[in-house]
């Protein structure tokens, strides 16, 4: 799955698009580097979003291609 569709799944961002842009301005490093729009996220990938100062890292637990928003945060855990 592409990471900005998987960070719209998980509902860490909350729109497409953002994420895209996010990734595209190398707002987004998966295990330590920088990633397009279009990287393919695997279980076990650490990804950091850095929002303005403020940066949030997870660890990948399971991809799914929807979810409910009640499910959604179990798709990753916060590290740090």
């Amino acid at each position: 799955m592409r990471i900005d569709k998987f960070l719209k799944v998980s509902r860490l961002i909350k729109r497409r698009t953002v994420a895209k842009e996010m990734a595209d301005q190398e707002r987004v490093l998966v295990n330590g580097r920088q990633v397009k729009s279009s990287y393919n996220v695997a279980i076990n990938d650490i990804i950091e979003i850095q929002f303005g100062v403020k940066a949030l890292k997870v660890k990948v637990l399971n991809i799914k291609e929807t979810t409910k928003k009640a499910e959604a945060s179990d798709l990753y855990e916060v590290v740090e």
